[in-house]
C-alpha cells in the first residue's frame, strides 16, 4: 500500500498526549505523512515538527475550567478553528484518513468537508463522554445535558466510518447503546517501551518517593491519596509525595496538603513532556493511582498503571472495576477505593517488604513483554489498512459499474475534489 496522508484532531496537547502520539509516530514510523491539530501550551510555536509529525497547535488553554459553560465554549472555538484548518489542508492535499479523539465526541463534525470529499472518518474515544460529564460536573444521567451528550455520541459515532474506543467494558457499553459491531473497535492504552523501560536505580538519597503523574481531576482521587500519606508520612523516613499534572482540582488539592502540614513532604509539579516525565517516574519508590470507583472512574482506565509496571516501579491502584479487569493483585498491590486508611496500610506495607515489591514488579515485567505498544500497535495499523483497502475496493466495484477504469476513476475524483474546492 502507497504512504497515507493522515490528520488526526485532539483537543489535547500533543506532548502529554501519549495515545495520539503512539498512533501518530506509528504511522510515521512506516512512512506515512501525519497531520496533527492540538492545543498549545503557553510560549509554544504554532507548529513544530516533533519525531516526524506536523504538530499544528492552533489554540491556547489552561486546565482549570470549572464551570460548564466555560469548558463547552473553549470546545466549541476549538471545533470552529479545527474545521477551518483541517478544511483549507484537505483542499490542498487530500487527506485519505482523518482520526478524530474525544473528548469531546462532536469534534468529529470538523471533519465534514473531507468526508464528503472521500476521506475515511475513525473517531477514537479515550473517555465516554456522557459519564465523563457525569463526573466531572456531578450530575446526573437524568440531566437533560447527559441525554444530550448521549444523542452527541449516537450521532458522532453515525458520523463516522469506525470507532475505536480506549477499553474493552466500554467497548460493550458503547455496543449496546450507540454503534455496531462491526464498527467499532477496542484499542486499550498500552506503554511505548522506547520510553517506558526499566532503568537501573542510582538514587541513594535515602528519600523513598511516592508519585502521581497525570491530571488532577475529582475523580483521580488525589484528595484521598493524600490524606493517607498524611496518616504515614512520620512512619516513614524520608517519606515524599510528588505529584505531577495539571487540572481544576490542583488548588484544592494544594489546600488540602498545607491544612494537613504536609508543606515540603506534598511536592506539587507542573506538566512535564512524556520523555522527561518517564525518567522522573522511574526514580521513584512506589506508584499510586487512587481512582474513585465513580461511575467514570470505575471503567476509566489508567495509563500509568502499566507505564509504571513496564519502568519497574511497584504500583497501589484503588479495586476498580476497569483494573481489575485487566490486572490481578499478583502484579498490582489494590486497596478500597476512597479509603485513605486502607491505603495508608498498603503504602505501610509495601515500604517495610522489599520482597513483595519486587514480586509485584518482577509479574508486572512479564506481563508487559506481551503488552506494550510495540506488541499491540498492529491492532491501529492493520485497522487503518484495512478502512483504506475497503474504500479503495468500493470505489474500483463504483468504477466498474460506470465502466470506467480504476485510472479513470481517479481522475474523476480528483476532478470533484478541485470542483469542491471551488465552491
Amino acid at each position: 500500500m502507497a504512504p497515507l496522508k493522515i490528520c488526526m484532531l485532539t483537543y489535547s496537547f500533543y506532548e502529554s498526549d501519549s495515545r495520539v502520539q503512539q498512533y501518530a509516530n506509528a504511522l510515521v514510523g512506516r512512512g506515512d505523512a501525519v497531520d496533527v491539530i492540538a492545543l498549545k501550551r503557553e510560549g509554544q510555536p504554532s507548529h513544530a515538527i516533533v519525531n516526524g509529525v506536523n504538530v499544528y497547535r492552533i489554540q491556547s488553554r489552561t486546565r482549570t475550567e470549572k464551570g460548564q459553560i466555560a469548558y463547552a465554549l473553549k470546545i466549541l472555538v476549538f471545533l470552529l478553528r479545527s474545521a477551518l484548518f483541517v478544511t483549507r489542508k484537505h483542499v490542498r492535499q487530500a487527506y485519505q484518513v482523518i482520526h478524530v479523539h474525544n473528548v469531546p465526541d462532536f469534534l468529529i463534525f470538523a471533519a465534514a468537508v473531507p468526508k464528503l470529499t472521500g476521506a475515511i472518518i475513525i473517531l477514537d474515544i479515550h473517555d465516554i463522554l456522557p459519564e465523563f460529564y457525569e463526573s466531572k460536573f456531578k450530575a446526573t444521567q437524568d440531566s437533560l445535558t447527559f441525554k444530550f451528550l448521549l444523542l452527541c455520541e449516537k450521532l458522532s459515532t453515525a458520523f463516522s466510518d469506525h470507532v475505536i474506543i480506549a477499553n474493552h467494558i466500554w467497548h460493550e457499553r458503547l455496543l449496546s447503546r450507540s454503534v455496531s459491531p462491526e464498527k467499532c473497535t477496542a484499542i486499550c492504552n498500552y506503554p511505548d517501551p522506547h520510553i517506558f523501560f526499566s532503568r537501573p536505580r542510582t538514587r541513594t538519597d535515602g528519600r523513598f518517593i511516592i508519585m502521581y503523574p497525570g491530571t488532577l481531576n475529582w475523580h483521580q482521587g488525589l484528595d484521598v491519596a493524600i490524606k493517607a500519606f498524611a496518616r504515614v508520612a512520620n512512619q516513614i523516613p524520608g517519606a515524599e509525595f510528588h505529584i505531577y499534572g495539571e487540572g481544576p482540582a490542583k488548588h484544592s488539592l494544594i489546600s488540602l496538603a498545607n491544612d494537613l502540614g504536609l508543606n515540603g513532604k506534598v511536592s506539587f509539579r507542573n506538566f512535564v513532556p512524556t520523555e522527561e516525565i518517564a525518567v522522573l517516574m522511574g526514580a521513584a519508590d512506589l506508584a499510586v493511582v487512587p481512582k474513585r470507583a465513580s461511575l467514570f472512574g470505575n471503567e476509566a482506565e489508567s495509563t500509568k498503571i502499566q507505564e509504571f509496571m513496564a519502568l519497574g516501579v511497584p504500583v497501589i491502584a484503588s479495586r476498580t472495576k476497569i483494573t481489575c479487569y485487566y490486572q490481578n493483585d499478583s502484579r498490582v498491590k489494590f486497596f478500597e477505593s476512597e479509603n485513605d486508611a486502607d491505603l495508608a496500610e498498603v503504602i505501610l506495607q509495601l515500604n517495610a517488604d522489599a520482597t513483595l515489591r519486587n514480586q509485584l514488579v518482577s509479574n508486572a515485567a512479564k506481563y508487559i513483554e506481551s503488552n506494550n505498544w510495540d506488541v499491540k500497535k498492529h491492532e491501529y495499523l492493520g485497522l487503518v489498512d484495512s478502512l483504506v483497502a475497503a474504500r479503495e475496493a468500493r470505489r474500483k466495484r463504483a468504477a466498474r459499474k460506470r465502466n470506467l477504469s480504476p485510472e479513470q476513476e481517479t481522475i474523476g475524483a480528483t476532478r470533484d475534489r478541485k470542483s469542491s474546492s471551488r465552491v
